[in-house]
């Protein structure tokens, strides 16, 4: 049996687990490490293979479900992690790019972002403060609110 590391400890203390990685939707890997760096696809906010919400936020999707999704994305972020190097490897957050399909007018990303922000924090503490982009745009794909990609060091 294998020791449960910290992050690992973190997330069970947020009654979280770590999914499976999701199955690219296209021609990409879940994530790939180069040198001490591990870049993760865009992540969608998938549950159990079907998405949390859809449509744009403004309009179907409230800031707050938004901002839910953004969570699942890093989680689903942190699982692609794990497939690749184990999430005990990780030392700290680098980056978080997020997209959120965006209502015309709403100009609220960096609230719906910080839904990823905030669990990276949770999850990792200081390792967990990064740099960020928050994003808005017209489509995403699968009508999914909000897309999530982190680049993490790695040891």
């Amino acid at each position: 049996m294998t020791a449960v590391t910290q992050w690992e400890s973190n997330l069970t203390r947020l009654g979280l687990t770590l999914p499976p990685v999701a199955a690219p939707v296209a021609a990409y890997i879940p994530a790939i490490r180069t040198g001490s760096l591990v870049y993760t696809s865009g992540q969608l906010p998938f549950v159990d293979g079907e998405l949390s919400a859809v449509g744009k936020v403004g309009a179907e999707v409230t800031t707050e479900q938004a901002k839910e999704a953004a969570k699942l994305c890093a989680l689903n972020a942190l699982a692609a992690v794990h497939g690749l190097v184990g999430l005990d490897a990780v030392v700290r957050v680098v980056k978080v790019v997020g997209f959120v399909a965006s209502a015309p007018g709403y100009n609220d990303q960096p609230v719906v972002i910080n839904g990823a922000s905030e669990f990276l924090g949770e999850v990792f503490g200081d390792a967990g403060v990064h740099a960020r982009s928050a994003v808005g745009v017209s489509e995403l794909p699968r009508n999914t609110p909000v897309e999530v990609e982190i680049i993490v060091e790695v040891q």
